[in-house]
């Protein structure tokens, strides 16, 4: 379910007028048209938003729920007003429709698609329109603006800065509606919607999946998705509400203003090989040793092969010997099962195979590489329903899945157990 953004302006100017007929005034619009954009809410949301009295009309518990959300959708709208005006000639940009909440959801959303896609074709099928209706709806915003959104070039529509700009504040404010949805189905005592994850490879092994499972189990109505990447990718999706916060090593807390990491636990790197390993049985390795081993690494200038590198240079050894690299956590798997190859990665990340005895945690302490496990988030963020319950589980489970990471399988089932 979508709302439309202009029966959302209808909304917020009863709620601040107090009666349908004060709102038609201040949006020079009939009261029955007011009227009529109440009630299509109200038929699309299923419950009652205002209680209709004599003395005007005064909003219900859902109706203050809606209000909540609206107000960030219109204040992301008017900082999208701000932020084209300065990046605009002369330092001004036309009153147009969508900064004033008029513009048709399907038009914002073709727009946003074009933004990311930069093909029309593409984005009419995906959106189920025509190609021209594609282009209108472009051409109108620009039109409507007065300032050029899209670069027409030989890789296709690319977004110009301003483009760019309102398309992350236009996002944003889907993402609220997205949420008004989903807070008000959990005060009807349904909890629904889709969660989106930012998911760092630290937590993809035990603790993501675990967390979505246990949440899963108890309200089936609920949706959750992942996206993989860099943190960088991630935070770009945070920010634009693609994501509704991401779960793995959080940055310092200067990275960024407008992120905050909520911390977990700690983390430190280990260094790994198979259970045939030559020095699988040893109680100690030399550093001379660690000196001409050779290894398998994720790539060059990722956090886990920096934090590495750094170790051994604290440690006075040499660069290490890379003779495979590889993010992908498959392929580390099958080249150490099959390799006298060494790797340093978190041990959470191979837990199921040191639990099982597949592979082996070398007694090699890393104490510079200690890191922290947490949840990142938008500092201005109201998270949805099911986000919450979802970084609720997170945190609940955190600290039992990584103190057993590395746990034998009988010793897992017992704890199952209990």
């Amino acid at each position: 379910m979508q709302l439309e953004l202009r029966h959302l302006r209808v909304f917020l100017a009863v709620a601040d007028q107090g009666s349908a007929n004060l709102a038609g005034e201040a949006l020079f619009r009939a009261q029955s048209a007011v009227s009529r954009s109440i009630h299509k809410l109200e038929s699309e949301l299923g419950v009652t938003l205002f209680e209709r009295r004599a003395r005007g009309m005064l909003l219900t518990e859902y109706g203050r729920a809606l209000q909540l959300r609206a107000r960030r959708v219109q204040e992301e709208i008017q900082c999208a007003r701000s932020d084209l005006a300065a990046l605009a000639p002369g330092g001004t940009v036309r009153n147009a429709p969508v900064f004033a909440m008029l513009t048709h959801e399907r038009r914002v959303r073709a727009f946003i698609a074009l933004t990311e896609h930069h093909h029309m074709p593409s984005v009419a099928e995906s959106l189920s329109i025509t190609q021209p209706a594609v282009s209108m709806a472009v051409r109108q915003m620009e039109e409507g603006i007065g300032i050029p959104l899209f670069e027409r070039t030989a890789r296709g529509m690319l977004p110009t800065p301003a483009g760019a700009a309102l398309a992350l504040r236009l996002k944003r404010a889907l993402a609220e509606i997205r949420n008004a949805v989903a807070d008000i189905a959990a005060l009807r005592g349904i909890t629904e919607g889709t969660v989106t994850v930012g998911a760092l490879p630290l937590c993809r092994t035990r603790l993501l999946p675990e967390s979505i499972a246990g949440v899963i189990a108890r309200y089936p109505g609920l949706r959750i998705a992942t996206m993989e990447g860099s943190f960088e990718a991630l935070a770009a999706a945070l920010r634009a509400g693609d994501v509704d916060f991401i779960l793995g090593a959080l940055r310092a807390p200067d990275y960024a203003s407008d992120l905050r990491g909520d911390s977990l636990a700690d983390d430190s790197l280990g260094i790994i090989c198979r259970e045939g390993h030559p020095w699988a049985r040893r109680k100690h390795v030399p550093d001379s040793d660690l000196a001409s081993a050779r290894w398998v690494l994720s790539r060059s200038k990722t956090p886990n092969r920096t934090l590495f590198e750094r170790a051994l240079l604290a440690h006075g050894l040499p660069r290490p010997d890379v003779v495979v690299e590889t993010s992908d956590l498959a392929v580390l798997r099958g080249v150490l099962m099959n390799s006298d190859l060494l790797t340093a990665i978190s041990p959470r990340q191979l837990s199921y195979e040191l639990s099982a005895g597949l592979m082996k945690l070398l007694p090699i302490k890393l104490a510079e590489t200690r890191r922290v496990i947490g949840i990142t988030r938008r500092t201005d963020s109201v998270e949805s329903p099911g986000a919450k319950i979802l970084m609720d589980e997170i945190a609940r489970r955190c600290p039992s899945v990584l103190t057993g990471a590395t746990e034998s399988p009988a010793r897992a089932l017992r704890r199952a157990r209990r």
